[in-house]
């Protein structure tokens, strides 16, 4: 899959579903009567701004960041996974609650599942991303004579990943395919997700595939079927042009 990849067949089959999902899962409740309805108690998302690595050391950055863009490679359409920010979104929700995993089941029994049953382990995201990154990086060592997978050149990475998602890495302490699955939707929601997240740098995503945003009311064209939409999209923070006359 990997080798073959190009944007539009890693946007086709998942760009939909990441709108209305991410990292961080919501919670649900049933609410009667009156709405409890409190001025700013919304608790906004504090936006994540590129800097210092939250969860990441500087090695499981740039490996994070060059599977990215390799799976998200860069092209005449637009920049690749690294460049969108794919990497600073997943640092920041594997130091948030996704990766404590605060909103995830995580009693045992622990037994190997159906794929319909989703992962079955003990391990919190957060602590998936550090032993796979680790495992990783020992398997590559040893595989190209010194060389972390960020040292390796685009084939071999490629070629790395590849075998990873059909479950032919041995990587120590978890699965290969499954550390390549967490990869690969953590990334697709890097890509995706908005902008105040850390990911999707100046909108790349959605301006790739024409998703409009956040904006507030679309009356004046819901009836314009089989029509682009005309204006760029926009953030929960607006656009950048709006916050730098601010």
């Amino acid at each position: 899959m990997v080798a073959n990849m190009r944007r539009r067949e890693l946007l086709g089959s998942t760009a939909a579903a990441l709108f209305f999902g991410s990292a961080a899962t919501s919670c649900a409740r049933t609410i009667s009567v009156n709405r409890p309805w409190v001025q700013g108690g919304a608790e906004p998302p504090s936006p994540v701004v590129p800097g210092a690595w939250r969860f990441f050391t500087a090695e499981e950055a740039a490996a994070v960041e060059a599977i990215a863009d390799r799976l998200v490679p860069a092209d005449d359409a637009g920049p690749g996974g690294r460049d969108s920010g794919c990497a600073v979104f997943i640092d920041a929700q594997l130091a948030g609650s996704y990766g404590s995993a605060e909103r995830l089941y995580m009693r045992p029994p622990f037994a190997q599942g159906t794929p319909e049953q989703g992962v079955q382990t003990p391990l919190t995201p957060a602590q998936q991303y550090r032993v796979g990154l680790a495992a990783l990086e020992a398997y590559c060592i040893s595989t190209f004579v010194g060389k972390p997978f960020a040292a390796l050149a685009g084939p071999q990475q490629d070629d790395v990943l590849a075998r990873m998602e059909k479950g032919q890495v041995a990587l120590q302490g978890i699965g290969s395919a499954a550390f390549f699955e967490l990869l690969l939707q953590n990334v697709m929601e890097g890509f995706f997700a908005d902008p105040i997240y850390g990911g999707n740098r100046d909108m790349a995503g959605w301006k790739l595939i024409g998703f409009p945003g956040a904006r507030y009311d679309y009356s004046d064209y819901i009836d314009k079927h089989n029509e682009p939409f005309p204006l760029p999209p926009v953030g929960l923070q607006g656009r950048r042009e709006w916050i730098a006359r601010q």
